[in-house]
Formats: C-alpha cells, sequence, structure tokens
C-alpha cells in the first residue's frame, strides 16, 4: 500500500491548515508531518482499534518508511510499541526524549483540539499503550488518489466541520489579504462620513474599531479623534471637543482613535470617551499610557467613570498580542478584529467572587 512522503504531508498540511490557524506551527512542521506519517503507517486510524505512542513517531526511521509490504508495518508497529525497542534498519528520527513535545505540542496542543487526531479511552494517564490515532475523516486527507482539486475541496470540507466559526474567521481574515493589503483603506464613520487611511494593518484594524467594534459596544458612538502613524491627523471633530471641554492637541501624546458614546442620557450621565489604541507591530495601552491619558481626560473634568481604555489587534494568534498582553494595563480592555462579538475586559478592582462575574 502506497503511503504519502512526510514531504507531500507536510505540503497538504500547509494547505489544510492555512495562514490564520492557531498553533499552525505545531500543526504543519515536520515533526507534524512525521506523526501523521507513523500513523498511518501504522494504520492507526480512528475505528481500527490500533494505536500510537509518540515515540513510535521518534523510532521510525527513513529506511523503514520505504518498507511498504504489510508484513513489514505490522512487524514494525508490534515491535517499536515496546520499551526498549531499536530500529532494526536506519537511524531514529527523533531521540526518544523528543516524545513529549511530540506529545504535549503537536499532538496535545496541535492534533487534539482540532479534533484531526483522537485519544483512546478509558486508558490510564500512567499506560504504556499506544493512545492516538488518526481522525478518521482527517486520515481520508493524505489518501494518495485524493489530489488537486478534490483535495482541496475536501480540506475545505473538513476544516468547516472541524475547525470553529472563529478559527475559520481568523483565517478568512488573513486570506483577505488584511495583513498586506497595498490598497488605502477607506473608513466609513457613525454618522455617515468616509475617510481614507494609508495602506497596512494598522489601518485595517481602525477601520474595524470604527465600523464593527464601535456598533456593537457603543450606544451612540462618535469618531472625535483619528489619526496614523507620523502623527498625521485624519479626522477631529472640533465643535463636539469643544462641547466635552477636550482640548485636542497634536503636540501631545494623544491616542490613534478617541471613541465618544453620547449614550442615551441627555444629561451625559452616561457618557463614555474610549481611547484606544491600535496595535499592529506595538504600542499597547499599557499602566503609564493609561495613567497619560487619564490626566488628559481628567483635565478636560471627566472623572475617570467616564472614561475607558481600549487596545484593538488583528487576532489573539499574532505575535503582536502575545508580546503586549504581559503590559497591557489592568482596568482596560481588549478587542480583537477576528472575534468583533467578544471583547477581553481585564478587570482592575476589588476581589470579586466568580459566581458573582457570571
Amino acid at each position: 500500500m502506497t503511503i504519502l512522503n512526510v514531504a507531500d504531508i507536510q505540503a497538504r498540511l500547509l494547505t489544510i491548515f492555512p495562514e490564520g490557524t492557531e498553533q499552525r506551527t505545531y500543526l504543519t512542521r515536520e515533526m507534524a508531518a512525521k506523526t501523521v506519517f507513523t500513523a498511518l503507517y501504522a494504520n492507526a486510524i480512528e475505528g481500527l482499534d490500533r494505536w500510537i505512542r509518540p515515540n513510535q513517531v521518534c523510532r521510525m526511521t527513513d529506511a523503514q518508511t520505504l518498507l511498504l509490504d504489510d508484513g513489514a508495518r505490522e512487524a514494525w508497529y508490534v515491535q517499536s510499541g515496546k520499551n526498549g525497542y531499536v530500529p532494526t534498519v536506519g537511524a531514529p528520527w527523533f531521540a526518544d526524549t523528543t516524545r513529549e513535545p511530540i506529545r504535549d505540542e503537536t499532538i496535545g496542543e496541535g492534533f487534539i483540539p482540532v479534533r484531526a487526531i483522537v485519544e483512546r479511552k478509558g486508558l490510564a494517564t500512567t499506560s504504556s499503550k499506544g493512545r492516538y490515532a488518526l481522525e478518521a475523516e482527517f486520515a481520508a486527507l493524505f489518501d494518495v488518489g485524493l489530489v488537486d482539486d478534490a483535495f482541496l475541496t475536501a480540506a475545505t470540507v473538513w476544516r468547516a466541520k472541524h475547525l470553529s466559526k472563529t478559527a475559520l474567521a481568523r483565517q478568512a481574515l488573513v486570506a483577505s489579504g488584511a495583513l498586506t493589503a497595498s490598497d488605502a483603506v477607506s473608513v466609513r464613520f457613525p454618522n455617515g462620513e468616509t475617510r481614507s487611511l494609508s495602506a497596512g494593518p494598522s489601518s485595517v484594524i481602525a477601520k474595524a474599531v470604527i465600523e464593527q467594534f464601535a456598533p456593537r459596544f457603543l450606544k451612540k458612538p462618535h469618531v472625535l479623534w483619528l489619526s496614523e502613524s507620523g502623527n498625521k491627523v485624519v479626522a477631529r471633530d472640533e465643535q463636539l471637543a469643544t462641547a466635552l471641554g477636550i482640548v485636542i492637541d497634536p503636540s501631545k501624546a494623544l491616542p490613534d482613535i478617541i471613541l465618544v458614546d453620547l449614550g442615551d442620557d441627555a444629561g451625559g450621565s452616561d457618557l463614555l470617551v474610549v481611547f484606544t489604541e491600535v496595535v499592529a507591530t506595538d504600542g499597547p495601552i499599557n499602566r503609564q499610557r493609561k495613567e497619560a491619558l487619564t490626566s488628559i481626560a481628567q483635565e478636560a473634568g471627566f472623572e475617570e467613570g467616564h472614561l475607558a481604555f481600549l487596545t484593538a489587534f488583528l487576532d489573539r494568534a499574532t505575535s503582536q498580542f502575545k508580546k503586549a498582553i504581559v503590559e497591557i494595563a489592568w482596568g482596560s480592555y481588549v478587542w480583537l478584529v477576528s472575534e468583533p462579538d467578544h471583547i477581553i475586559n481585564l478587570r482592575n478592582g476589588q476581589t470579586t467572587k466568580l459566581s458573582e462575574l457570571i
């Protein structure tokens, strides 16, 4: 029986899990391809009651991959699962000590969350028996006879069935070219006016904040201030700023966007000023930034209860988010373009029982 080689399996993994997939590195690296190959070689596929151990991936060899008759594969499957096994042909792919990243990263954080690998039920955690097998429909994606458009269609169907809506939205976002957009970005304000921003990921995030975040999370949103890198002022509403008593001084360290929620109360009791930083490279609202912006607002006569601080990112999987999350200020919020219906509240204040937050 023919099995795709490791290089071809990796090429298919890169297609099955496109850019924007969470933990894509774990799902598409060579170690992942070798894990899939080993499972296919051992016929460890859901429904067949055959399971592999991570160290069997370590014990596979290039020479063994060429022995594809049923007898050779069965003998390897049985013998390689035993303690103390030493490959009879060729050098092992990895040292036995490498089984932990195979188990914890490739399988545990990569394949199992997307249901590409299933785990054997009823097996003690201390058991040395094999416990992992390829999910049946996932294994079918590596059929040598499945090629070209047929493979692409099958991969699309598999993703739709196995990945969450959020994961699919994230992939679509990246596939749309948001990170590499070369055209100017047109932004429609809540009042119907439009402005043009320079091409680039920062503009894509700013557009999403104004067009998606504002109507979702604010009652009566208004754009008070919008700027780009290089301190270029795109829009500022002097009339509203004057009415609110906010002095918009471009020489100060203003945020990328200032949104105002005019609220429902004509008296302004529920008015809210939202200082927003867009992060495509760096610059989240950290503690020092929050204190500086609070000072600007307090000089205009606002109390802290009428202020909100927001840092917007493209996606949780980006390196920018992972780098910045450790310094984002307590008492602020995080919003993601790829998950527009959700908001992260870095709650600050007195300790509250979890049951009171639910």
